[in-house]
């Protein structure tokens, strides 16, 4: 039962909801600038900071509860164009997942975690507790994004409620929920920030952590030179596509056409 449950997600998403909902608590209990301001009754900014901790929240089940973008049959991806096929190389060509025994479209891969193949894999987030992949990278990537203003502003703000005591013992005691708030919104701040550093390099670059992390075992990558991406269009093509272009994309026919490129030249 324990670990049904665990599966789910649902002690990973209650962890996550206490734990952003009891920091905001200390932040607003103690004598931080959001007290403060509240007391001066200026609350625009404790307005801004609770809304932003909100939509935090909202994003995060967002990206947590939605279809990362699972390969539900074989009749999707059998339109495939045969011409498609014969300009790719052998190890290139469609494949039959091993576990769920679908045809896989290029850049998925079976998550043994969710047990299904996804489109245009990333990775396996623990902390969401789903694939991100092909539906919701870029709700993932805008997730991060708040939850990175949010934990600068909170990490902030709880310095500014530290205050001075005679002896450290009385220091510990009236700053401990803060120093808490202190370290909690500090580890996750550093952890935030590479976080999203490295998917909008990978996102600027057109390729996916298991493409970057897997190179040279993808069989579709592996021919190609160390410097080559079949997949990519430039830095702000990429970004524009990755945001805002909200659709399935065949990526054999980019990858064929990739390939009829490069034999031209």
């Amino acid at each position: 039962m324990f670990k049904k449950v665990f599966r789910t997600g649902c002690l990973v998403r209650t962890g996550h909801v206490i734990l952003t909902w009891a920091t905001t608590l200390v932040l607003f209990l103690h004598d931080t600038d959001l007290r403060k301001y509240e007391e001066k009754g200026e609350l625009a900014h404790p307005v801004v900071f609770a809304s932003l901790v909100l939509i935090s929240v909202m994003l995060y089940f967002t990206v947590s509860l939605m279809d990362p973008g699972f390969v539900l049959s074989d009749v999707e991806i059998s339109s495939t164009n045969e011409e498609l096929e014969e300009m790719m190389p052998q190890t290139a060509r469609l494949r039959r997942c091993g576990y769920c025994l679908l045809l896989q479209p290029m850049r998925a891969k079976h998550c043994k975690a969710c047990n299904r193949c996804v489109r245009r894999f990333d990775h396996h987030c623990p902390w969401i507790e789903n694939c991100v992949g092909e539906r919701n990278h870029r709700w993932f990537l805008l997730y991060l994004g708040v939850q990175l203003l949010v934990l600068l502003w909170g990490l902030q703000t709880a310095w500014s409620g530290i205050v001075s005591a005679p002896t450290w013992k009385l220091w510990f005691v009236q700053n401990g929920f803060l120093l808490a708030a202190l370290g909690v919104t500090g580890v996750f701040s550093g952890v935030v920030v590479l976080l999203l550093g490295c998917h909008l390099y990978l996102a600027s670059s057109n390729t996916t952590t298991w493409e970057f992390m897997a190179r040279h075992r993808i069989s579709y990558l592996k021919h190609c030179d160390s410097e080559e991406n079949p997949f990519d269009r430039g830095p702000l093509c990429n970004l524009w596509d990755f945001f805002c272009v909200c659709r399935t994309v065949a990526w054999e026919r980019v990858y064929a056409k990739f390939r009829a490129s490069a034999v031209c030249d």
